[in-house]
């Protein structure tokens, strides 16, 4: 199956090594760049692909608000987020907004690309210092005792960060994939949440998955 991407970043140098690193490639089709979040919403509405790899600071309207968008009006594509800038005020928001991962810009390009198809497939993909930028933000309050997460759930969770798939959480932990996912469920609703990249931030945030 062919993963369809589209390119938004403001400098055309970027969308070229970008379109360079996955048109060699025949899993991958290249459908369309656009040069900020505006035009990235429009063309990625119109031209239906998989996976958005998202700049974040461009003129105009930016990731943040384009991938609000995109998950109010094409919540089946993922979005990838791939920038230079890894401080909080870049990540938390960008998570927030429903970003499936957070990639940066020096990235090795196998990295990149295995990046790629865990977002299609829905996994977190969170790079390291991306990770510890949200272990070290405490930003929400500790959960109170009734919202603490279950042994089971907590297992469940961990997994989610290591970038399993529901399928391989299934067989690690000898359930079934619809009890995972009805664990998945349960925990995003103690956290807050609704996707699992933002989970895991929420996790990180609470301490939920160690230092």
């Amino acid at each position: 199956m062919t993963i369809r991407l589209l390119i938004v970043d403001d400098h055309p140098i970027v969308r070229d090594g970008l379109r360079g690193v996955f048109e060699g490639d025949p899993d991958f089709e290249v459908v369309g760049e656009a040069a900020d979040g505006a035009q990235g919403v429009e063309r990625a509405l119109a031209l239906a692909p998989d996976v958005v790899l998202m700049d974040l600071r461009m003129p105009g309207t930016g990731g943040v608000e384009a991938i609000r968008r995109l998950r109010e009006r094409a919540p089946q594509v993922r979005v990838l987020v791939l920038t230079t800038y890894d401080s909080d005020a870049d990540v938390l928001p960008a998570v927030e907004a429903g970003a499936t991962g957070y990639l940066l810009k020096d990235a090795p390009r196998d990295e990149l690309v295995r990046a790629v198809r865990a977002a299609h497939q829905g996994q977190a993909v969170l790079a390291p210092t991306v990770a510890q930028k949200l272990l070290g933000h405490v930003r929400a309050p500790a959960p109170a005792p009734c919202e603490l997460l279950t042994d089971r759930e907590l297992e469940v969770l961990r997994l989610v960060a290591a970038g399993t798939t529901n399928r391989e959480a299934a067989r690690q932990l000898f359930i079934s994939e619809a009890t995972v996912k009805t664990h998945l469920l349960h925990l995003y609703g103690k956290l807050g949440v609704r996707e699992r990249a933002a989970a895991v931030a929420a996790a990180y945030e609470r301490g939920l998955l160690g230092g």
